[in-house]
């Protein structure tokens, strides 16, 4: 019998509700949602308890009809530490750096009885710190790696309230799981399908969270001193992620970057025997697509095996080929959609009154610290990476120095996650003899 019958979802975010409403219309399970007391989930909390705990997804495109709908959520817990009832799974759906800190507000005996934990949103290494965290308790539920979150869900009104919409889907995420085969799995596997979601079942969580395509783009895009300007500059002169330089931050050496980053975590993953990934196909057949025109199918396929300046070369042309949607249609001046243009988001003053810094490098600050702490555990160079951590935290150094009086946000304390290294890699032996 599988054990989705009783979902207690952990956080308050967008994605929180499109799957309450998800799971509720395709398992026709018992629904219940817990997340920490705060100045943002304060206005989440109050309209679920003014509706009764109904919750609505709205969708921006008619072909994801599938996600689309309302229900009634049964339980709703302000705060973690007052959770109680029998529930058999848990579903993590926050912040990767914060599954820990998370866990440990619950008590021993609710953590016990669970049967099954599911990390909708995970980095490399996520499943090892629950299931390390979870047996140092005596407990062992099956752990459940998605690759990634299933599309791009956003509050409905653009603050924090019990209707959101999402905007896009994948096509593609995959997902790994303590136990192989796994019943849970081929249930996920089931609702994903009728959303029109393909899951691939890989045969380990690690070799599912390393299909995240943030872990290979995003520091090499947000960890530079181009962007790192754009985020914590004082200009009033916008600038674009995906843009070439001067308008974004691609370059010849941004590109030589990436794919040197892309390489240490090849490293990484020969040396723990879990399948890679071809970083150009991933790019194009998981993501963003190009016209052949642009990239070949046979570049495509075999970017592994090509020299170092021609994988550069097809990864500088990727990006050129998106400066615009390929597979818009033009407007009568033969103008495409600008497919680039998303702009940099500026350090701003949260709902508590702090410095913040946007989600966008926040949360690639601690999966990269994990990867490099994985990488040091297993003895591989990785000086691209240790190169990204140090521009940003240098950053992080100044912001701070220069902003003595202001409060300032949590995100601005340079941190080593030694803790969560060590349960990480506590038993991840390497291949090398």
């Amino acid at each position: 019998m599988s054990n989705l019958q009783r979902i207690l979802i952990l956080g308050t975010g967008p994605a929180s509700i499109q799957l309450a409403v998800t799971l509720k219309d395709h398992l026709n399970c018992c629904i219940g949602i817990a997340g920490r007391p705060s100045v943002r989930s304060a206005s989440v909390f109050e309209t679920l308890e003014q509706s009764n705990g109904r919750v609505e997804v709205s969708i921006q495109n008619e072909k994801h009809q599938p996600l689309e709908g309302k229900c009634f959520v049964d339980h709703v817990f302000k705060g973690y530490d007052t959770i109680h009832g029998e529930w058999d799974t848990l579903i993590l759906a926050v912040t990767t750096d914060a599954y820990i800190d998370v866990l440990e507000q619950m008590s021993e005996r609710f953590i016990k009885q669970l049967e099954c934990i599911i990390l909708v949103s995970p980095t490399f290494g996520s499943n090892r710190l629950v299931s390390h965290y979870m047996r140092e308790r005596n407990a062992t539920p099956e752990v459940i790696s998605f690759s990634t979150y299933l599309g791009d869900t956003r509050w409905m009104h653009e603050h924090p309230s019990n209707h959101v919409i999402t905007t896009g889907v994948k096509k593609k995420v995959y997902i790994g799981s303590t136990r192989y085969p796994s019943e849970q799995v081929s249930r996920l596997r089931q609702v994903y399908e009728h959303l029109g979601v393909a899951l691939e079942v890989m045969q380990s969580p690690l070799e599912a969270e390393t299909r995240n395509i943030s872990l290979y783009v995003h520091p090499p895009l947000f960890m530079n001193d181009f962007s790192m300007e754009a985020i914590f500059g004082a200009s009033d002169i916008q600038k674009y992620v995906y843009k070439m330089y001067p308008e974004g931050p691609i370059t010849q050496v941004l590109i030589r970057k990436m794919r040197a980053q892309w390489q240490e975590i090849m490293d990484i993953t020969d040396r723990l025997h879990i399948q890679g990934v071809n970083l150009l196909q991933f790019m194009t057949d998981d993501n963003y697509p190009v016209r052949l025109e642009s990239i070949s199918r046979q570049d495509i396929e075999n970017f592994n095996q090509l020299q170092v300046i021609h994988q550069e070369y097809l990864l500088y042309i990727r990006y050129t080929s998106l400066l615009i949607d390929p597979f818009s249609e033009p407007d009568s001046e033969g103008k495409y959609f600008d497919f680039s243009a998303v702009p940099f988001r500026h350090t701003f003053i949260n709902r508590e009154g702090e410095l913040d810094i946007p989600r966008m490098p926040k949360e690639d600050y601690y999966r990269i610290k994990i990867i490099q702490g994985i990488a040091r555990h297993l003895d591989v160079s990785s000086p691209t990476i240790d190169q990204f951590i140090a521009t940003y935290e240098a950053k992080l150094q100044e912001v701070a120095d220069v902003h003595p009086n202001q409060r300032l946000s949590n995100a601005f304390v340079i941190q080593s996650f030694d803790e969560d290294i060590r349960m990480i890699c506590t038993g991840l032996v390497s291949s090398r003899v």
